[in-house]
């Protein structure tokens, strides 16, 4: 299949090509790179791109394609917070472009990356995904909004598909230590605490960036009947966790540290538990393979031999939003978050 994939040099991107790859498809990247200073470790896999801002995209960029997977947009609550009519414009509007064009191009599939942050606040019952949406955060709502528009674009010749991703952690070599699990390993590895800026309470479902990967190439694959206009919670049900359980299992797994609470610490007003039989009752080739656990030890073996230290995972190239303020303060990305033609050379 040629596909279209916004985004791939992403966390999630950068998993998702080459198991795409591996899979026989014909992969083109679109992604305006800004974290291409940003790599961890690894290589990314070298596919043909249109490095482009996904604003900027136009339908003849869309031609000839079989399926796109739109990942691309402001990847965070943080990145959603800074500013959030930008967070309207690049996650809600452009991605809705996006799918337009894409249907007037007559690419007849459309796979969007949705969240389980859709949710928001709601407690602690488990939600399969009739339950309604409640977000809490400019990031949040545009997923909402984007399935909303996106949805009612469906009919006999254009198939949108909304894969609501957990929380996502493990290895990629565009690593993020914004994700809880992989930002609480860190913690341990660097400073000796698994350090909890809540009070532990919040629910949270999480899943591996590659049974993400695992996700998308069965839902691009899948008969079209089985996900047309329709979303999957992704993940396992049995990985939903409570904040304090994750830093429970970070401490028992990285020697020599212990749990501590910000001073500060109190309850975080996203909490939910997702059910996600629906994803396992219909892409039948999807079945996850990462635990919490595991992750944890595969990000502690990465975290030893990189000799992560607290300065790598705090400072400006890893963290998203202070990567982000520190292109627009040298002058290599405009307020509008869009490149200046400085950023064609490499960023230390």
């Amino acid at each position: 299949m040629k596909v279209l994939l916004s985004g791939h040099r992403g966390y999630i991107g950068a998993v998702l090509t080459p198991y795409l790859l591996e899979r026989g498809h014909d992969v083109t990247g679109l992604d305006s790179d800004i974290y291409r200073a940003c790599t961890f470790a690894g290589d990314l896999a070298e596919i043909p791109t249109i490095e482009k801002d996904i604003r900027d995209v136009g339908k003849d960029d869309m031609i000839g394609f079989d399926a796109i997977i739109h990942l691309a947009g402001l990847s965070n609550d943080p990145l959603g917070d800074y500013r959030p009519e930008l967070t309207n414009e690049i996650n809600f509007k452009a991605s809705v472009d996006l799918a337009a064009l894409a249907k007037q191009a007559g690419v007849p599939r459309f796979l969007y990356a949705s969240s389980c942050s859709t949710y928001g606040a709601s407690g602690s019952e488990f939600l399969d995904e009739s339950a309604p949406f409640n977000p809490v955060t400019p990031y949040g709502a545009s997923k909402v909004n984007v399935e909303r528009a996106v949805s009612l674009m469906a009919d006999e010749t254009f198939s949108p598909t909304f894969l609501r991703a957990s929380t996502a952690y493990g290895l990629s070599p565009r690593l993020r230590f914004d994700l809880v699990l992989n930002n609480l390993t860190a913690w341990a590895f660097t400073t000796g605490q698994v350090y909890l800026k809540s009070d532990g309470t919040p629910w949270r479902p999480i899943v591996h960036v590659e049974d993400i990967a695992a996700a998308y190439t069965a839902a691009l694959e899948a008969d079209r009947s089985l996900i047309h206009n329709k979303a999957f919670n992704v993940g396992s049900t049995t990985e939903n966790y409570q904040m304090v359980e994750i830093a429970d299992i970070v401490s028992s797994v990285v020697p020599n540290c212990q749990v501590e609470f910000a001073p500060d610490a109190g309850p975080d007003t996203r909490c939910y538990r997702v059910d996600c039989n629906h994803i396992a009752r219909h892409l039948h080739s999807f079945k996850p393979q990462w635990t919490a656990r595991r992750g944890v030890e595969q990000l502690y073996d990465a975290y030893c031999s990189s000799g992560l230290s607290l300065d790598d995972f705090e400072g400006e190239r890893f963290k998203r939003i202070a990567h982000v303020k520190k292109l627009i303060r040298v002058g290599e990305l405009g307020e509008d978050l869009r490149r200046l033609p400085a950023m064609s050379r490499a960023i230390a």
